[in-house]
């Protein structure tokens, strides 16, 4: 064999699927930044542990200081030959990868299959259960003591990791994806204001007229440029497709606003509920925010809900023969804007 031939070899990677929810309020966001906590930062770190070589996720969503998600998904490219002694029958009898369904409402496909079938590199695609456990047991070192020798708060269970899988052929977790789905939640003066909320709710001094904010977040459904609820980023997007939105009470009177898109861009949900919030109030029209949307024109006159009350739901993916035509579709279009 050749130098570059034994080369190649080395470097031929498996994708694998990860599954994980995470409290936001300890980390500066998802995105790694230089000297400061993030959830990217500590789950590559505990990947590291356990796989013994550099490790760098992709994410469905990437989520804002203090936003957390009950459920998200991300993809790793990790080496092959590393991944079969990771995943090799233990002396317990424990085996390797192995078929099975990804956790029901946790990034699993569109149409309810469970996403496995040929996998990256090779494997088979299916659920490594020992592999989950030993990425949480990295985590806990990575959140409790490592944290403490950067001179942070620990934060052990902070990041929860539900499921490792071998990746079908084509899986990207960012590209792949149908839609995301977001809830955030409100404490107004039906509920009152629990000290036990104040971590994962927003407090609002006013009782909110659910129905109005209804009705004005309705008016947001459909393929728009969401310009007057972003923070643009030069050389990106701001059209969406906002394809479900509503506003309810749940049993104990929490007001849950519930919006699915295609993607969101930056701070689009907070505004979006920054706004409907002023309806809920009655210091704005419920027409207020599809005619900002219209103006498509950024102002102060829309206010950012704050990032604590916002939880990244669900991630949805197709079928896992349709994953890769998904990506394809989804970076066309990204480019061609």
């Amino acid at each position: 064999m050749s130098g570059g031939e034994e080369h190649e070899v080395l470097d031929e990677t498996t994708r694998l699927r990860i599954e994980l929810a995470y409290d936001g309020a300890p980390f500066r966001g998802w995105a790694r930044q230089p000297g400061l906590p993030s959830v990217q930062a500590a789950l590559e770190d505990a990947l590291e542990l356990v796989v013994r070589a550099p490790c760098r996720t992709v994410v469905a969503g990437r989520t804002d200081t203090g936003v957390h998600a009950r459920n998200q998904t991300v993809h790793v490219d990790v080496p092959v030959t590393r991944w079969r002694e990771l995943s090799a029958p233990r002396g317990g009898g424990e085996s390797g990868p192995a078929r099975s369904a990804t956790p029901a409402g946790r990034g699993g496909a569109a149409d309810g299959s469970p996403g496995a079938g040929s996998g990256v590199g090779g494997l088979a695609a299916g659920s490594v259960p020992a592999i989950t456990r030993r990425l949480n047991g990295a985590l806990a070192r990575v959140l409790g003591r490592e944290r403490e020798a950067h001179g942070w708060e620990p934060a052990v269970g902070a990041v929860v990791v539900h499921d490792v899988a071998v990746a079908p052929a084509g899986f990207d977790a960012r590209f792949s994806a149908l839609s995301r789905g977001y809830l955030y939640r409100v404490a107004d003066t039906v509920t009152g204001h629990d000290p036990l909320t104040r971590t994962w709710a927003w407090w609002l001094n006013s009782e909110l007229d659910v129905a109005a904010m209804d009705r004005a977040v309705h008016e947001l459904l459909g393929l728009h440029d969401f310009l007057s609820f972003c923070k643009p980023r030069e050389g990106a997007t701001t059209v969406r497709e906002l394809q479900g939105a509503g506003v309810e009470r749940d049993a104990a009177g929490t007001v849950l606003v519930r919006l699915t898109a295609d993607a969101f861009c930056h701070h689009m949900v907070r505004s979006v509920v920054g706004a409907v919030a002023r309806v809920g109030e009655g210091r704005r029209d419920a027409s207020w925010p599809g005619e900002r949307l219209r103006a498509a024109n950024r102002d102060a006159s829309v206010p950012m809900a704050p990032a604590h009350g916002l939880v990244l739901e669900a991630v949805n993916y197709p079928s896992p023969e349709r994953l890769a035509e998904r990506a394809l579709l989804t970076r066309a279009r990204r480019d061609a804007s």
